[in-house]
């Protein structure tokens, strides 16, 4: 599978360079919906030389990077997150876009003091209701408010069209997103390999209904899971 690692995000919110880094496998990696965890790996040396090469592409355009791997940017080798900070250092890069489950989140300070730059936290809820987050995407995550998750994280995801989901559930989680966090991603679920199926005329509903969340500051909507440039098609 040809795998893009670097790409120049420019039709959103805030433009920006974006890479794909390997890393050891997701710490939670139970959930339902997720087949990205096979770009995982725990051959270090060979992860940080793939790394290092993605790395090398950063131009420091914009001043803006977003850091993706198929789990927490926790679990990317030190040594590539050192060589990433010598990038971020060298380029005068002035802010970082990360990802990190809700289990890391008493550890984000570890990553600005480390990088010592602006850095826009990002966590996978894919709902803000509890059973289907829980019981049927099997997320692990559970928190007491919405007040919580904001406490620690700036930014959301949440998936859109799952058979299950219904119109409800996710006016609700928009909603939950523009009154409680500056950044969101709004993904449209695309069948896997997992057994989670995606729900297509609810996904249509939702993009005639919120067709106007696409100019909405600080709200980026993927209609494709490669729509940030970065990844590989599924077949």
């Amino acid at each position: 599978m040809n795998i893009i690692r670097y790409a120049c995000i420019e039709n959103v919110h805030e433009k920006r360079e974006i890479i794909l880094l390997k890393a050891f496998p997701c710490s939670w990696g139970r959930c339902s919906f997720c087949d990205y965890i096979h770009d995982n790996s725990a051959d270090e040396h060979a992860m940080n030389a793939t790394n290092s090469e993605v790395i090398a592409k950063v131009a420091g355009r914009y001043g803006v990077l977003q850091v993706i791997n198929s789990g927490s940017c926790f679990e990317i080798p030190p040594k590539s997150l050192q060589t990433l900070k010598e990038a971020v250092d060298r380029l005068q890069i002035r802010k970082l876009y990360f990802e990190a489950w809700w289990g890391y989140r008493h550890r984000l300070d570890e990553m600005r003091k480390f990088f010592g730059v602006e850095i826009v936290f990002i966590t996978g809820i894919e709902t803000f209701d509890e059973l289907f987050r829980n019981q049927v995407l099997k997320k692990g995550i559970a928190f007491d408010s919405v007040a919580e998750v904001s406490r620690y994280f700036q930014s959301v995801c949440l998936m859109v069209g799952i058979k299950g989901q219904t119109r409800e559930m996710i006016c609700n989680d928009i909603k939950i997103l523009l009154d409680n966090f500056a950044y969101g991603t709004i993904n449209l679920y695309v069948n896997n390999t997992t057994e989670v199926e995606a729900d297509f005329e609810l996904q249509q509903w939702f993009k005639s209904e919120y067709a106007w969340l696409k100019d909405h500051p600080g709200i980026d909507v993927l209609f494709e899971n490669t729509d940030f440039g970065v990844g590989a098609p599924l077949d």
